[in-house]
């Protein structure tokens, strides 16, 4: 504990790190207050009514957890970031499929340029459309036949007006993600969601604890619940973190009077290179259906559609599962590449013991990958479909989908890699600071 605080402290002591906190800090509070400013024209009090008629346990509520709240409040970042998640899957889609992403992809920084901008202009094209799905939702809600926008309100120019600020909030949430990835700590698009997640934690607690209040369930089964849904997680953290090392000799090189080579070091392969992503991917995806329903919510074929993918039905723990497989192996193959790593080491005059450099090496390293990958994909798709048939045994939906599988790894593995980030940095700066005393001591 000492050790932790210490840590904490060093943080802020160090005045490059200090200001990277407090400026991912500042911009992430942005992000939470724009969740609660209500769109112009929306009746805020028949809204709280409406929305406290409305279970948690649906698709829309996982939405609304992964916007924080933002989407139940009607708020300007209604959307939040997962507009700009839908794009960036596209894109990274066609680059495995369309020559001309694939060309930007070897184009290195410049071509990172143009997708990035790409990825930019899909963001505004999806978030247009989803606004507009918004805006026919909002105008077919109402309480005891009061609508949830005024009559007088409603028409081509309300809508108009929040297309564009429904927009218009999902671009600035990407700036500013991109702004905390670049100047601040941790992957900013994560954090946006991991915060929304977090904000989510007080009112699923308070629904379980009305339930226990209430006497709908006892306090032992409660904490049972809970362990249980704790052990899966944190077991499925740790399986995938596990890693595999391969061994690579370097062979001997004399160049001069000096001697290079002749050791042996080790590839690290993680039995999931993926982290959470294939899980936000997924989940982006699984929106799509009720995305469209949203735009005919009186169409009986896109209701029954809409209604095979609810949230606790078989078919959408299927499909979800098998999302998430497909996502972990296709972003490990974007993350990690077994012809690159096989040409550097044969560059380097390295190679795995008993296995022919090049093509041989590549084709050795990708079996394994491939092997140690699948279990880590299916761990990750038992545990995102978790929370569906835990909330069949009459947990809360909101509690079953924040203690269960998809936002809890969420927030284990985005707060990892953010740790991981800050320790990165004080590590470097420890450095400098022992190189500069030790300059210190030698003027003296």
């Amino acid at each position: 504990m000492a050790n932790l605080t210490e840590s904490f402290r060093n943080v802020f002591k160090i005045e490059e790190l200090r200001q990277r906190v407090l400026f991912t800090l500042g911009l992430l509070l942005i992000v939470r207050i724009g969740a609660h400013v209500t769109l112009p024209g929306v009746d805020s009090t028949l809204l709280s009514e409406a929305m406290a008629n409305q279970t948690s346990d649906t698709l829309f509520g996982m939405y609304d957890l992964f916007v924080g709240g933002a989407f139940s409040n009607a708020a300007i970042f209604a959307l939040g970031i997962m507009p700009y998640i839908s794009a960036s899957i596209i894109i990274q889609l066609m680059g495995a499929v369309v020559p001309y992403f694939q060309k930007l992809q070897q184009e290195g920084e410049e071509g990172r340029k143009k997708i990035t901008q790409l990825t930019r202009y899909g963001t505004l094209l999806i978030s247009a459309m989803q606004a507009w799905g918004v805006t026919i939702r909002l105008n077919n809600m109402d309480v005891n036949g009061l609508p949830i926008v005024p009559e007088a309100i409603a028409g081509i120019g309300w809508t108009v007006s929040t297309v564009i600020i429904l927009t218009a909030g999902t671009v600035f949430m990407m700036w500013l993600g991109e702004q905390i990835t670049e100047r601040g700590i941790g992957n900013g698009i994560s954090l946006i969601i991991f915060i929304g997640i977090i904000n989510q934690l007080p009112y699923a607690m308070l629904d379980e604890y009305r339930l226990l209040s209430t006497g709908q369930r006892s306090l032992v089964v409660e904490i049972v619940v809970i362990a249980f849904m704790v052990a899966v997680v944190a077991g499925v953290v740790l399986v995938t973190q596990g890693t595999r090392r391969i061994p690579v000799q370097y062979a001997k090189r004399v160049v001069g009077r000096k001697v290079f080579g002749g050791v042996t070091q080790y590839i690290p392969l993680r039995v999931n290179t993926a982290g959470v992503m294939p899980i936000i991917f997924a989940q982006a995806i699984m929106f799509i259906p009720n995305t469209f329903l949203s735009f005919a919510p009186e169409n009986e074929f896109l209701q029954s559609i809409a209604g095979y993918f609810q949230y606790t039905s078989p078919v959408y723990s299927a499909v979800y599962a098998l999302m998430i497989v497909f996502f972990t192996y296709f972003y490990t193959a974007i993350a990690f590449n077994p012809k690159e790593v096989a040409n550097n080491m044969k560059k380097q005059g390295g190679f795995i013991p008993g296995i022919r450099p090049g093509k041989h090496t590549a084709e050795f390293i990708d079996n394994i990958l491939t092997k140690i990958t699948l279990p880590g994909s299916i761990f990750l798709a038992l545990v995102a479909i978790l929370p569906a048939f835990v909330s069949n045994f009459g947990v809360s939906g909101r509690f079953a989908q924040f203690f269960g599988g998809t936002s809890l790894l969420i927030i284990v593995g985005v707060a990892l890699d953010t740790l991981q980030q800050v320790e990165s940095h004080l590590l470097m700066r420890h450095y400098d600071g022992f190189m500069k005393s030790g300059k210190m001591r030698g003027r003296k």
